[in-house]
């Protein structure tokens, strides 16, 4: 029994020896792995941020009423260029019932009040021409009655003002919205026969229109705070709108906000740029646009594509390989310069000639792919 136990572990252990000199032999019989390798060469870097914003008109305004009422008429359309001092609505009164008897319960006390007044003017000035009077007695009944006089008509105004919106009724009236500036129509956000409010220092009131210049547009974005440091009012920038994208625009910033707002985890500067347009391309309040902007550029700098780089995992520090006489590969630590994101440049530890290893191992399918 034995015996047959001692026969059985011998063929167990040849049937492994066989198996580690093959898996040895397989191993030694491998190719080396043939990595691709990319030199250095110069190049131009530009580096640029991109602010995301909109284009809006620089002089814009609402028009609101500066009295409560009815839409009654409006006389323009959206989209319809006027000029300053042109009609755009018409504001009927309603008033309040209130307001008007009080209104009239005031003329009417004044009235007496004017009345007794006048009597007592023309008793005075007839008793002061007989030398019944002095001359200040009369001049007093004289100002009492120029003051019934005018209390009278003041309170007779503020009866028309609180009925029809004004005293003429003229084309100057508070009923007649006119516009403020010459410039496009681009919003009436009211139709008639909608109540409107006026606007007072308690409410904003209701917009009968906006109007806007739209021959004078800026552009207003955000930057990351990365990049609000390198900007300076007065730099030149592109403007590309998100409808007309085969075209840029030039700009020149005008305003860097010297506030941050946290969006997201990061902080954002709002910037503002005026927008160079030309006649013939049709533009809009409100485009979404992009602007770029040159930060830094290089030229004829040595620099290697960004995806040749390899970081220390602890130090974090950025190396390349570089290939040996003998083919092998060496670690050597380089200094990073100025980055588009595609290319770096190489300030230190890299040499022209030099073969770098392209890390990231092609396979075979894109090496047929590259010769192709």
């Amino acid at each position: 029994m034995n015996k047959t136990v001692k026969i059985i572990l011998g063929i167990v252990a040849l049937i492994l020896l066989v198996f580690v000199l093959k898996y040895f032999k397989d191993a030694n019989s491998k190719s080396i792995e043939d990595f691709k390798v990319e030199e250095p060469f110069y190049t131009s870097i530009n580096t640029k941020a991109v602010a995301t914003g909109k284009l809006n008109p620089e002089e814009e305004i609402e028009l609101k009423p500066q009295i409560s009422g009815i839409v009654d008429e409006i006389f323009v359309e959206e989209g319809d260029l006027v000029k300053k001092g042109d009609l755009i609505a018409k504001i009927r009164v309603v008033p309040n019932e209130q307001s008007l008897v009080s209104a009239r319960s005031r003329i009417k006390s004044e009235q007496l009040g004017y009345n007794n007044a006048k009597v007592l003017f023309d008793r005075n000035k007839a008793l002061f021409e007989k030398g019944v009077i002095s001359q200040q007695d009369f001049e007093n009944s004289e100002l009492a009655f120029n003051q019934s006089k005018e209390t009278l008509a003041q309170a007779q105004n503020d009866y028309k003002i609180i009925k029809q919106g004004s005293i003429s009724g003229g084309s100057a009236a508070n009923t007649s919205i006119v516009a403020q500036i010459p410039g496009t129509i681009l919003e009436i956000p009211v139709r008639e026969g909608d109540q409107v409010i006026q606007s007072n220092n308690f409410n904003d009131g209701t917009t009968i229109a906006t109007i806007a210049d739209m021959s004078l547009m800026i552009f207003e974005g955000k930057v990351d705070e990365a990049e609000i440091g390198k900007l300076k009012e007065g730099k030149e920038i592109k403007v590309v709108l998100g409808a007309i994208n085969d075209k840029e625009f030039p700009a020149t910033l005008t305003f860097l906000a010297p506030k941050g707002i946290e969006e997201n985890g990061a902080v954002q500067f709002t910037i503002k740029a005026d927008v160079k347009l030309d006649s013939l391309t049709n533009i809009r309040a409100g485009y979404s646009a992009n602007a770029e902007i040159d930060i830094e550029a290089k030229d004829s700098v040595l620099a290697i594509r960004e995806a040749l780089l390899q970081y220390n995992r602890i130090t974090e520090k950025p190396f390349v390989e570089i290939q040996q006489e003998d083919g092998k590969f060496k670690k050597e630590n380089v200094e990073l310069g100025l980055s588009d994101g595609i290319n770096v440049e190489i300030v230190e530890g890299v040499k022209e000639g030099d073969k770098i290893k392209v890390w990231n191992k092609a396979s075979k399918d894109n090496e047929e792919d590259e010769e192709k």
